[in-house]
């Protein structure tokens, strides 16, 4: 297994010589300046890997070619939309990038309500809290229909959060829901998010679907022509928030998802954080199932309550059994090795980390602390050694 490290580019507070000292060798990145929808021109693209590969790193992986809100809502222009998604992958492969994370969650990309959940070590992680988001959604987004969404036990808690929230608490509840806009695009104040949550108005499971396969029938043979590999990343946390249908969410979802474009290119990004959130999912039984299709692993822990919440745990803590969820990526890469394939290595990443040590005070995105992550690798990284010498003897 190839070990990677996200990076934001430029303004990232984590440089790429710190990355190169954590071991990792690829780099996961985007060019977040480029809004969505537009062209990634080759001399872009050709400028930032030229920056990774002179701190002796290799841009193995894109994470994310956004795909714009029009898509997901099926309005707008979209035969230009998909055209230049379309250009942007021939320009990845003309510079020999050739993995490509996306996903297909409307609005946000990911959704927590505090940014800051103080662990019994002192470390911070992220959180998600059922009576918090259900204070914003049902208090004040004032979704209409809202209060259906959610249990009464949980509607009076949020009622009564809300009621002792001070001014700053509830501040920090928005920001910390807007963090999962990635990169550099614009944060949504509440009658921005009041106006986007509104254009999808009507929108359920089956038509988010059908937009969804009509994107994979525009693009996913101009990937195939090229080599590359397309690997959606699942619904983070997989449940429907703010009246917004997920769709990327079980293992259901992700056998339609490859039924909708049958192909080496149509892939997954199996993230063991975002489906271990889903109380339902096998991840140890979704692994092997989805193995041969995955092209991208994002490796991290969560510990769900009975309520609806989770954090963010230690990599090797929380609920998901990470090593028998490992083990069965490394027999995928047996398999595809005696098969002769060349791709049989999987790219995978430390994904999130918990705020700990030097990472306090520095402006790291939520989730990407440089001491957290290079834990969550040791970590990791410990338990393939382990299962690979297993293997071995």
């Amino acid at each position: 297994m190839e070990e990677t490290w996200r990076w934001f580019g430029p303004l990232d507070d984590v440089t790429l010589e710190e990355i190169r000292q954590t071991g990792a060798t690829g780099i996961v990145n985007a060019l977040h300046e480029i809004p969505y929808g537009e062209v990634w021109e080759e001399e872009a693209i050709r400028a930032r890997q030229a920056m990774i590969a002179a701190a002796g790193l290799t841009w193995r992986v894109v994470e994310s070619l956004p795909v714009h809100e029009d898509v997901k809502r099926g309005t707008g222009e979209l035969d230009r939309i998909f055209d230049n998604y379309r250009t942007s992958l021939r320009n990845l492969a003309r510079c020999g990038i050739r993995i490509v994370c996306y996903n297909f969650m409307p609005v946000l990309d990911w959704t927590r309500t505090d940014l800051s959940y103080r662990m019994p070590t002192g470390a911070v992680a992220l959180r998600f809290d059922a009576v918090r988001h259900a204070a914003f959604d049902v208090l004040m987004l004032r979704r209409k229909g809202a209060e259906a969404d959610y249990a009464p036990a949980l509607l009076e808690a949020a009622r009564k959060w809300f009621a002792a929230a001070s001014e700053t608490d509830k501040a920090s509840l928005l920001n910390a829901i807007m963090a999962g806009l990635p990169g550099a695009y614009d944060r949504y104040d509440i009658p921005g998010m009041q106006r986007i949550l509104d254009s999808y108005a009507g929108m359920d499971r089956a038509t988010l679907k059908a937009n969804y396969a009509r994107f994979l029938r525009e693009v996913v043979p101009t990937a195939e022509e090229l080599g590359m590999q397309l690997c959606v990343h699942p619904d983070d946390p997989p449940r429907a928030l703010f009246g917004l249908p997920r769709i990327v969410s079980n293992a259901q979802d992700l056998r339609d998802i490859l039924g909708f474009a049958p192909s080496p290119a149509n892939g997954i990004t199996f993230c063991t954080g975002s489906l271990g959130a889903g109380v339902a999912n096998d991840l140890p039984a979704m692994a092997r199932e989805f193995a041969p299709n995955v092209a991208f692993l994002h490796l991290r822990n969560v510990t769900k309550e009975p309520d609806g919440s989770f954090h963010e745990a230690d990599h090797l803590g929380g609920d998901n059994d990470m090593p028998a969820i490992i083990a069965a990526f490394l027999a995928e890469e047996d398999r595809r090795r005696a098969a002769g394939r060349g791709d049989a290595e999987i790219p995978f990443r430390p994904d999130h980390g918990h705020q700990m040590l030097s990472d306090f005070g520095r402006r790291t995105h939520p989730g990407y602390p440089l001491v957290g992550r290079l834990r969550g690798l040791a970590e990791l990284r410990g338990v393939i050694a382990g299962l690979r010498h297993r293997r071995a003897a």
